[in-house]
């Protein structure tokens, strides 16, 4: 089989259509399952040669619970005037991650329409 066949069949299947017969996959179907058709156009994306988006690996300490000694070098740190990027990377989070922990620590005001502040 060519690779431009095979890649129009795998395009076909990444949008829920059935390669021969050409009528939509059922809802239940494999196809129409979110992992599935990501995995289909990564392939598709490889066999035009693009390359496919990789996952950026997380923070040594992302989900997990933020523990008293933590929050005090952080509020310490951001009082010396540490920046946010740096604090992350010193603490193992995310710039969002502690963003948000120095709003709830009351470090930083509540951004409108941010962080699911409710806009006025």
């Amino acid at each position: 089989m060519e690779l431009q066949t095979a890649q129009q069949i795998i395009d076909t299947l990444a949008q829920g259509i059935h390669p021969v017969t050409g009528e939509a996959m059922p809802e239940d179907s494999p196809y129409n399952a979110p992992p599935v058709i990501r995995a289909l156009f990564a392939v598709s994306q490889a066999l035009q040669g693009q390359p496919t988006r990789t996952r950026r690996e997380p923070p040594p300490n992302a989900g997990k619970a933020w523990r008293d000694e933590e929050d005090a070098q952080l509020a310490a740190a951001f009082d010396a005037g540490a920046a946010v990027k740096q604090l992350a990377t010193v603490l193992g989070r995310s710039a969002f991650a502690v963003e948000t922990r120095l709003i709830k620590l009351g470090k930083l005001p509540v951004r409108v329409g941010r962080f699911g502040a409710p806009a006025a």
